[in-house]
């Protein structure tokens, strides 16, 4: 009996541990335990690019302090609960992708009203709500050299293949309308090729949410209005050019010699296969890993009760509040430096 006892308390504490590992509500730093929390809300979880920022948080926060991030399903309600439990939890600092950033505001009035102190990433706030308290901060990438870039790959593209009638008629898939990623990127990618001394025309323009089936929807709906008058594609993001790829496809594109360039930004892991693959023409680095690092490096400052500075962080700090991250272009001749 006394064997078969301490058999059966065996097994009971073996299963235990067991259904610990597999636990799905650990926090996505364990090794940090103990330490400070920092709490992360991004703004959806099956965005491509924020995973890759969400991955590199996490790999950051090692060891050295305790993370918790969670999903504000594309919802600024469920965000603002989210940071009300990070403050009811005491969290040492905050690290907001924010849903909208025109409720940056609520949130920053919450961490002041608690003392902890907020670093905003990847969404700008409105300067007047960076400006409400001095324990605000931004990490994330100028906006306006993207589109830039982008800019300069149709430019390098139609420089070696000119059109029939000297005139780049485009097709634009645009992110979240008033995002400033997505007016800016539009607004500066055509602005570099008119002052690059080509003609420009828009065939096609839509939204399409920064999402990739969005994106093959409504290429889909500009080639059949369109036919063939389009000559480039034009997306704010890698995933809404991706679906236009997949559009093209459908169309006979990349076959028999039939081509049509496509553009994107953030030179995410399947852009970079579609780049490689000859598909998608170029695509402009929207640095994952040095933003998620950088977030993570100024919140555990900030836990910490430091002033952030370029000696702690390792990033420089534009008028004490920002930290930007460059963007770089990538073809498929240096598609090595985005990997």
């Amino acid at each position: 009996m006394k064997k078969n006892w301490k058999g059966l308390m065996l097994s009971t504490m073996l299963a235990g541990v067991l259904l610990t590992g597999c636990s799905s509500n650990a926090p996505a730093s364990d090794a940090g335990k103990g330490k400070d929390l920092i709490g992360v809300a991004i703004y959806k979880f099956d965005d491509t690019f924020m995973s890759g920022v969400r991955s590199a948080i996490s790999k950051a926060a090692e060891g050295k302090a305790e993370l918790e991030i969670v999903d504000s399903q594309n919802s600024q309600p469920t965000q603002n609960d989210k940071v009300d439990l990070f403050i009811n939890k005491k969290a040492k600092a905050l690290a907001i992708n924010p849903v909208d950033r025109n409720a940056a505001g609520v949130i920053i009035e919450k961490a002041k009203k608690a003392n902890i102190p907020v670093v905003f990433l990847n969404r700008e706030p409105l300067a007047e709500d960076m400006a409400k308290w001095d324990k605000v901060y931004y990490v994330g990438a100028k906006a306006e050299q993207s589109g830039i870039m982008e800019g300069q790959l149709v430019v390098d593209y139609f420089k070696a293949h000119p059109t029939k009638d000297g005139v780049i008629h485009y097709a634009m898939l645009k992110g979240e309308p008033g995002h400033q990623d997505a007016e800016m990127r539009t607004k500066f990618s055509i602005q570099t090729i008119e002052e690059a001394g080509f003609k420009v025309e828009k065939v096609a323009e839509d939204t399409a949410m920064w999402d990739r089936v969005k994106g093959q929807e409504k290429m889909a709906a500009f080639l059949a209005a369109n036919g063939d008058k389009i000559d480039v594609v034009l997306a704010n993001n890698d995933d809404m050019a991706l679906g236009a790829i997949e559009a093209l496809k459908a169309r006979g594109y990349f076959k028999d010699g039939k081509y049509m360039p496509v553009v994107g930004v953030d030179a995410t892991a399947p852009a970079l296969q579609a780049l490689a693959e000859g598909t998608l023409y170029g695509t402009v680095l929207n640095d994952a890993g040095n933003q998620g690092k950088a977030t993570f490096n100024l919140a555990n400052i900030l836990a910490q009760g430091l002033v952030p500075s370029k000696d702690n962080t390792g990033y420089d700090i534009t008028d004490g509040k920002y930290v930007w991250i460059d963007y770089k272009k990538i073809t498929k001749e240096n598609i090595k430096d985005a990997q």
